[in-house]
């Protein structure tokens, strides 16, 4: 009864906010439910859960509960997700809330979550499903994460042989929990024209998850993402995935995946890895190669962080994303050097101030590749933040940009930042930042650069 009690008012609480604001408390309901009631998602029925998807990982879970959860659809399915992106308790709560009947009994036939990786373990505990898919394991927001390789331990602590496994082929860290499910699925992404190899100074890798010697990379798909085997054991990369993109045309947007070549509305090297999973996901559950590549066709992505805006003559681009891992922010300076015009590139990196204490480092920087970007026809560099950015526009020099074109804006004062743009004689800006700054960057080109930080 204590249940039922719980449901009833947290569906109230869900209707109420949605009538006053959609755009708000997209996890209220859920977390008033678990304050309540800690093993309230325990309780809820009709839930099959060989037809659970956990999505988790550090970079790319959001697009991937997206365009699973779109795919689905599209083919017909009943799914229950967190598209809102609340991805620990509070929001898989919220998500069974709004799809079940007021008997607690979930009302669709799959349920997709995307799940915060530390949070995995408390969730599967009350909510057993079978199929986790992992994009990759690497170092993030390591005021709460800590190494990498703690968030690995808890991920192994909760796996067991009734899991299925969708594993990223190229990722060392996730690669390794293949000897802990059940079943592992394979997906993978072949040497392309976006590949590299590193043999720069500020080349990192990773100790083996199995013996702890250092792991050695052929070649790279996106930073410590590529084919990879140990220095001593043999871990490596499987020679033959279960499902493999080959053949990558980033022009044409089309890659090869069995016998058929798919045309997708995204193609970066990111993109490729969230298409391939997807695949890997979809064939598993039966669908037809022409019913993914139907959901492909018609997906826009709502977890996109990237604005084109118009500002005195000049083509604003601005992304913005998440800055506590290097490879969210490599994909980011992977688009701004795919650009070839002449150009002007501003990097901010502010602090983080989620909880305390307060994190202000840069090392994630240091761990990208910026080259490509200095020689993609980078004329004016402009390094910003009231925390970090002398080291911001240390890590561009040392790249190769000019010293005579690398400003630094030791401040998070929008009007100072970007007061020497109008000088720029260049047509072609990329801003790039935090999510959480984004409003007020956004305020300062809309209205006419007046805005302040």
């Amino acid at each position: 009864m204590r249940f039922l009690f719980t449901l009833w008012v947290c569906k109230f609480i869900s209707f109420a906010v949605n009538i006053i604001d959609k755009k708000r408390g997209s996890n209220y309901s859920g977390k008033i439910a678990v304050k309540l009631m800690p093993k309230f998602v325990a309780h809820f029925k009709n839930i099959n859960y060989n037809k659970v998807f956990f999505i988790s990982g550090t970079n790319g879970k959001s697009t991937t509960t997206n365009l699973l959860y779109h795919t689905l659809i599209s083919a017909g399915k009943t799914v229950a997700c967190n598209t809102e992106g609340a991805n620990m308790m509070g929001g898989v709560a919220t998500t069974l809330i709004k799809n079940s009947t007021l008997s607690g009994a979930l009302n669709k036939e799959y349920l997709v979550l995307e799940i915060d990786e530390r949070s995995f373990p408390g969730i599967r505990k009350v909510l057993p499903g079978r199929n986790l898919a992992l994009t990759n394991l690497q170092k993030d927001q390591v005021q709460r994460n800590g190494d990498p390789d703690f968030i690995l331990r808890k991920i192994r602590g909760a796996i067991d042989q009734d899991m299925t496994l969708f594993l990223n082929n190229e990722e060392p860290r996730s690669h390794s929990l293949e000897d802990f499910a059940g079943k592992t699925v394979y997906f993978s992404v072949e040497k392309n024209s976006e590949s590299y190899v590193r043999d720069d100074f500020y080349n990192v890798t990773l100790p083996c998850p199995k013996c702890f010697h250092p792991i050695a990379y052929d070649y790279y798909n996106l930073a410590s993402i590529g084919r990879f085997h140990c220095t001593r054991c043999d871990y490596q990369s499987k020679k033959n995935a279960d499902v493999t993109v080959s053949e990558v045309d980033f022009e044409r947007k089309t890659f090869l995946c069995g016998e058929s070549r798919w045309t997708v509305p995204y193609c970066r090297p990111f993109y490729i890895y969230n298409f391939a999973v997807c695949i890997a996901i979809c064939r598993e559950i039966g669908l037809a190669d022409r019913e993914i590549l139907n959901g492909f066709q018609s997906f826009t992505n709502p977890a996109s962080h990237a604005t084109v805006m118009q500002y005195n003559g000049k083509e604003i681009h601005y992304l913005r994303g998440k800055q506590e891992n290097p490879e969210a922010l490599q994909s980011q300076l992977d688009i701004i050097a795919s650009d070839n015009r002449k150009k002007a590139v501003f990097v901010g990196m502010y602090e983080i101030t989620d909880f305390y204490p307060h994190y202000g480092g840069s090392f994630y920087f240091f761990d990208c590749d910026f080259a490509p970007v200095v020689s993609s026809n980078a004329e004016y560099f402009v390094a910003f933040s009231s925390t970090v950015a002398n080291d911001i526009a240390s890590r561009m020099l040392l790249a190769g940009a000019p010293e005579d074109r690398v400003a630094v804006v030791d401040s998070n004062d929008t009007s100072k930042i970007f007061a020497s743009l109008d000088q720029m004689p260049v047509d072609v800006v990329y801003i790039l930042t935090n999510t959480v700054h984004a409003p007020e960057i956004k305020k300062y080109f809309t209205q006419g650069g007046t805005a302040n930080g």
